[in-house]
């Protein structure tokens, strides 16, 4: 594998604790690894996306902990494997974050950063779970995991926009909402730093969009996630622009991802990957990733080593020079080593997943996955990026290998505090079964089954 040598930073442009540097996480819902300009999108529009990456590096075997929203959500804000603390199934089960849960915005507002939440949370309802209770000053989004993105005339508690509890009633469209949410914060920060993170709920279903978009993509193919994704290009963009205007750009350190996979019922493509959000092959996990920090970073370059959401966090304390506390357990590495030229290997050797009955482990080029009662295959990621060839009958030494080192990991785990619907983990394990055996799935969630099992009656 070739590690391509990004920047290595001189004296002159150090930055010491006089200056700290601000820290936006931009995380999209559900989007396609191949849908945007700058990962090879030939139909979607991302200008402003495509000139972050530009000023930044972008990665090309990076990966979410988990391949749907909430446990991918867990674990990228706690910087650790979210199956550590029971989070391991979608959605919350009732319970949430841990209370013993250290956030990465705990520690930088301990380190005196203004700390900002925005949009989709989807880690609980509990007031123990609330943005305001685990390291946010500010909360302007909503609890749920999707709603609509224009106003709801009677929302829940969990579906309704608010600001640190208190409803806010909305006009206009979510992801516009929500961009000029992050532009006011940034204005109103002044000289303190801040984090930031900025979560949007697009692209995630519902399917709604502005009436002006869809005319401007009125012909289009995909049309209703042509106009979400210019939506949210759009809103990028003028969050860019606030930090060029008020002269923070140059130091402050961006993130932007997917927390999973493209999803099977939002148009979105995966390309070449195989599988979609909610699956362990490459197209459930393996996301768009930029970083980019202007003053810190040479921009116009891309990184091929093995990396995970879970660096942010500690990236980001290094960035910060915030040293973790003692007590505080990080899976993620520190990622400016290697982007600045320092040190030349993967950032991991081996990353895991794992929800209930489906697992997966990489190590180097080869990739386990594995389903509960049915098997496991094996592949070689850089013969077979698409997972088609299993080598599991072939290679038994490099499968046993793989396995050992998965049960290590899983031995350090605890149980899952809660599962998901038997429905929905039917529909998951006949996917898993499906795409191992290199079949199309007969159905890919639960109202297909439903469907399904309604034409067999």
């Amino acid at each position: 594998m070739t590690l391509i040598t990004v920047f290595a930073c001189n004296s002159k442009t150090e930055v010491s604790k006089s200056e700290p540097p601000n820290v936006i996480i931009i995380l999209v819902d559900d989007a396609g690894y191949v849908d945007f300009g700058f990962m090879g999108s030939q139909d979607l529009q991302t200008p402003n996306i495509d000139s972050l990456a530009k000023s930044g590096v972008t990665f090309t075997d990076a990966h979410v902990s988990a391949t749907v929203c909430a446990p991918s959500r867990a674990g990228l804000i706690t910087g650790k494997y979210q199956q550590r603390f029971g989070f391991e199934a979608n959605g919350t089960g009732g319970i949430g974050l841990s209370d013993n849960v250290v956030t990465i915005a705990d520690v930088f507002k301990a380190n005196g950063y203004k700390t900002y939440a925005i949009g989709k949370w989807h880690l609980g309802s509990d007031k123990t779970d609330h943005p305001n209770q685990r390291g946010f000053d500010e909360f302007y989004g909503f609890l749920a995991g999707s709603r609509s993105y224009f106003p709801l005339d009677n929302p829940s508690i969990d579906e309704m926009l608010q600001h640190n509890g208190e409803r806010v009633v909305f006009e206009g469209y979510m992801t516009d909402v929500l961009g000029k949410q992050s532009v006011t914060y940034i204005e109103e920060s002044g000289d303190k730093p801040f984090f930031m993170y900025l979560a949007y709920n697009a692209v995630h279903t519902p399917m709604h969009a502005k009436a002006e978009d869809l005319e401007k993509f009125k012909n289009h193919p995909r049309k209703e996630l042509a106009a979400m994704t210019w939506s949210l290009d759009e809103n990028i963009g003028k969050l860019l622009k606030v930090l060029e205007a008020s002269g923070k750009r140059e130091n402050t350190l961006i993130y932007f991802l997917s927390d999973n996979g493209g999803a099977h019922n939002n148009q979105s493509s995966t390309g070449t990957l195989k599988g979609w959000k909610g699956n362990k092959f490459e197209g459930g996990h393996r996301v768009p990733f930029i970083v980019s920090w202007p003053k810190m970073i040479k921009g116009n370059q891309k990184f091929e080593g093995l990396t995970s959401s879970l660096d942010i966090f500690t990236t980001s304390l290094s960035a910060a020079e915030i040293n973790k506390p003692k007590t505080l357990k990080l899976d993620g590495e520190n990622l400016l080593p290697y982007l600045r030229g320092e040190k030349k290997s993967n950032p991991h050797e081996t990353l895991f997943w794992r929800k209930l009955d489906e697992s997966a482990v990489r190590m180097g080029d080869s990739k386990l996955i594995q389903l509960k009662g049915y098997g496991s295959v094996l592949y070689n990621l850089s013969s077979d990026l698409g997972e088609t060839n299993d080598l599991s009958l072939i290679y038994n030494n490099k499968l046993q290998e793989l396995k050992l080192k998965y049960n290590n990991w899983e031995s350090t785990l605890m149980a899952p505090l809660w599962d998901e619907s038997k429905p929905w983990m039917d529909v998951t394990y006949h996917i898993h079964k499906q795409l191992m055996e290199n079949k199309e799935p007969e159905y890919k969630d639960i109202w297909s089954l439903a469907f399904k099992n309604r034409k067999q009656d």
